[in-house]
């Protein structure tokens, strides 16, 4: 995971605040629960990211782990980077290189 790990801070304060606009409106597509963050969750969430590259992720009342630290490993185990953190909402972004140019978000 050492190639994930160096993707964490690649996005300037610009492009978060650009990312920050376009994931408002946009609904939860992953929902951790009681079970935390598992590998089925992280392939959900890592499908997601595939097809639509900025994805909200919402942490249950009874997911385990505090809203930080969870909300940093997921950007860990998919590696995309860690938009922001609002409550229990988790914004998360990955660039997918094979989408078409109408599909990608232009930040």
């Amino acid at each position: 995971m050492s190639d994930k790990d160096s993707k964490q801070s690649t996005l300037t304060v610009r492009q978060r605040k650009s990312l920050r606009g376009l994931g408002h409106h946009l609904e939860p597509i992953v929902y951790v629960g009681k079970e935390g963050i598992s590998a089925t969750l992280i392939q959900a969430a890592e499908s997601a990211l595939k097809v639509h590259e900025l994805i909200k992720i919402k942490l249950g009342q009874n997911c385990p782990l505090p809203k930080k630290e969870a909300a940093e490993a997921l950007a860990e185990a998919t590696g995309a980077d860690l938009v922001q953190l609002i409550g229990k909402t988790v914004l998360l972004f990955l660039p997918n290189p094979e989408l078409p140019k109408d599909k990608k978000i232009k930040i």
